[in-house]
């Protein structure tokens, strides 16, 4: 079974922080992961570093040119996520991606991303509409399919997106690109009671959000997950040459939030 759909079916609400792979190097990248898994975060989301990641902002942005200068491509990245894997085999891991990235290599990718047991993955560039090749792919390699929901996607076109998603649906918090802010708004609250009323298929909320009162907030309101990712890759940049300092920041941010959210 899909790890998601395992771990929704215990009716647990997760905690979900992101990383790039690769970033700042591939070994402080690994060690930073770890501590996050062992601080208490209940799955993994993780980016494959792109030269132009139109939906990510500035942090973000930052974090995949640091990745891709240490050299850091496809084969690196499903190198990474084996190890990962091996250490903690029944944690959720889902990608995001850009769809190009997939494409360039081709049906191989796929073959490669469910041999590391990946279970999930979003192209943020990808409508669905023209994503019937990759949802062919993700159905033979047996990979969850994750769909977006953007902040003026229709309730009836959510639904139906809801129903294409197999491991969870990616809900974005609120207008623009990825980027840690200092508040939610409250159309983002009032968006997930919306569609909580949609659908009850599982659903996590990302994009903005940056601090563990933000995570219970939204999961308060009805999300089944949240991600927190710039925050954490401000950390990374901000200690890029003190490893150790940033699993440190990560690790008690993550505390923190699981002790709201439990």
């Amino acid at each position: 079974m899909n790890r998601f759909n395992k771990i929704f079916n215990e009716k647990r609400k997760i905690f979900v922080p992101y990383f790039t792979l690769g970033d700042p190097n591939l070994d402080d990248n690994l060690n930073i992961i770890k501590s996050a898994v062992e601080s208490g975060a209940d799955a993994l989301e993780l980016g494959f570093p792109f030269s132009d990641p139109i939906a990510d902002g500035p942090t973000h942005q930052k974090s995949m040119e640091r990745s891709l200068q240490s050299g850091v491509d496809f084969k690196k990245c499903v190198n990474q996520i084996h190890k990962i894997r091996e250490k903690y085999p029944d944690i959720p891991i889902s990608l995001l991606l850009y769809y190009n990235i997939l494409f360039r290599i081709g049906e191989e990718s796929y073959r490669q991303l469910s041999d590391a047991k990946v279970d999930g993955i979003v192209c943020v560039d990808l409508p669905f509409e023209e994503s019937h090749e990759h949802r062919k792919l993700m159905d033979k390699y047996k990979l969850g399919k994750v769909q977006l929901i953007g902040p003026n996607t229709s309730l009836e076109r959510a639904r139906f997106l809801f129903n294409e998603s197999n491991a969870y649906t990616y809900v974005i918090s609120d207008y623009g690109t990825t980027g840690a802010k200092k508040s939610l708004s409250q159309f983002t609250l009032e968006r997930i009671s919306e569609l909580k009323q949609v659908s009850d298929k599982p659903m996590i909320v990302g994009f903005g959000l940056s601090t563990p009162e933000q995570v219970a907030e939204v999961l308060s309101q009805g999300a089944d997950g949240a991600i927190v990712g710039s925050y954490l890759t401000q950390k990374i940049e901000k200690y890029h040459d003190q490893p150790m300092k940033a699993q440190q920041e990560i690790s008690s941010f993550i505390q923190d939030t699981k002790k709201l959210i439990n």
